[in-house]
């Protein structure tokens, strides 16, 4: 996993927070689609809003925006199933790519926070007043910004906690202590197996007990580990198997090879019993077939699949990078995305008005900040750190700078001159690169972080 680049890129100015209104029925084209707003919740200095757009006609909606004004003081923030653009106080929402299709009967939606007291006006659907009006003659466009992603409804993780810590568990041999799976410490919720490697195949994967591990822990078989992974889902704990790493060459660029991904994973969830699949491509990557192929390997597994990410925290700069789009494009199915906030040099943060230092809270914070306000929800974001001494070129912090970390975004309290502009009580946790890296260092990053994600709001 673990060599990234030192780089210091610009980033997109991201978007503010709210938008509001009560049970507003705001309409949509004539005879045929209507858009309504609700406001799911409120807590009084904000509120989640709902627009659904219903198709009442004899024919399919092919593209749709719905536009609205807010008054001064109330901005929108992180929004899901749609794409936004504004300009002052108007706000245009725009489908996605694969829910700009309304068959006649048919329903889609989308959401975003509203911060500050105001309410949708005005709204139009597709041009027509959004309670039914004249259908345009023109198309509404179908591709705006990179920011966004699916629904407000976390996807089914089983019994995964709110909170969790996420640790790498090697499948080869290295300075670290080698561990047999079942000798990961309790203290880690989600176990990543690195990693599964290409074939000769493109797109396809394979997996089996490294040799050399083997070796260093006196014969460890496929099937011992194939019965460790059933050991630790009977402690409650999830198994996942990683795919990439830092030499990882796996290519998902086209249709066939989606196919290829979806089916040999699949493979491996079935011969081992793996939980779910982790995504920690560092040479590349196309969010158009990897999300087709997570989306097959979804429709084969079910709904229980967890879908994990690792990206380099260049990868996170900007929602128009293909990391990002691709976490905001299976939004409605992803589990979490735990950035690795190391091996990065300077980067600038949420904020984009200064290059913040790797292995301090303001980096870990102000970088975090960038994806929960350009689209993820908090439960989909981890703080991926090194596990001390060993573990990573650069970026390594003591456990409780990744604790101040968590209790900046979740309350508000411990940051250091970066405050995001508000609280995420929902973020979802840490990862470490690695558990054995963890063990080698006296297990202080699990028994540091664990006890204080329990804490968490």
């Amino acid at each position: 996993m673990k060599r990234s680049r030192s780089l210091v890129l610009s980033l997109v100015t991201l978007l503010a927070a709210t938008v509001g209104a009560a049970w507003v029925a705001l309409p949509a084209f004539a005879a045929g689609a209507t858009a309504t707003f609700v406001k799911t919740s409120d807590w009084g200095s904000g509120w989640e809003g709902k627009y659904t757009i219903t198709n009442g006609g004899g024919s399919t909606v092919n593209g749709w925006n719905v536009t609205f004004d807010l008054p001064a003081g109330t901005t929108v923030g992180s929004y899901w199933d749609a794409l936004l653009t504004t300009a002052g106080q108007r706000h245009t929402f725009t489908n996605r790519s694969w829910n700009g299709s309304i068959a006649p009967g048919a329903s889609v939606s989308f959401g975003f926070l509203g911060s500050g007291p105001g309410s949708p006006a005005n709204c139009q659907l597709n041009g027509a007043p959004c309670g039914g009006g004249t259908p345009p003659t023109t198309p509404p466009p179908t591709t705006p910004p990179p920011t966004t992603p699916p629904p407000t409804t976390p996807p089914p993780t089983g019994s995964l906690p709110k909170h969790l810590l996420t640790g790498y568990w090697h499948n080869f041999d290295n300075p670290a202590v080698e561990l047999r799976l079942r000798d990961v410490p309790a203290e880690y919720d989600l176990v990543a197996v690195a990693f599964a490697e290409a074939t000769s195949t493109p797109g396809a994967v394979t997996f089996a007990v490294d040799p050399g591990l083997s070796a260093a822990l006196g014969g460890y078989t496929d099937a011992d580990f194939a019965a460790d992974v059933r050991t630790l889902q009977s402690r409650g704990k999830k198994v996942i198997i990683s795919v990439g790493g830092e030499t990882g060459r796996v290519a998902v660029n086209d249709p066939a090879s989606a196919a290829a991904f979806s089916d040999t994973v699949h493979a491996l969830i079935q011969r081992y019993g793996f939980d779910g699949v982790d995504i920690d491509l560092e040479n590349g990557l196309n969010p158009t077939y990897m999300a087709q192929a997570l989306r097959s390997l979804r429709a084969k597994v079910g709904t229980g699949l967890i879908i994990a990410m690792a990206p380099q925290t260049i990868d996170m700069q900007s929602p128009a990078g293909s990391y990002f789009k691709l976490a905001l494009d299976i939004k409605d199915i992803l589990t979490v995305v735990n950035t690795q906030f190391y091996n990065s040099g300077a980067m600038l943060g949420c904020d984009n008005n200064a290059a913040y230092a790797q292995g301090t809270v303001n980096f870990i914070v102000a970088l975090a900040c960038i994806q929960l306000e350009a689209g993820l929800r908090p439960d989909q974001v981890g703080l991926g750190l090194p596990a001390g001494p060993g573990a990573a070129g650069g970026g390594i912090v003591a456990p409780s700078v990744v604790n101040a970390a968590l209790d900046c975004l979740a309350r508000g309290t411990n940051c250091g001159s970066f405050r995001p502009p508000r609280t995420y009580p929902g973020i979802r946790g840490a990862m470490t690169w690695s558990v054995n890296w963890d063990v080698s260092n006296g297990n202080g990053f699990a028994r540091t972080v664990a006890p204080h994600l329990d804490t968490l709001p």
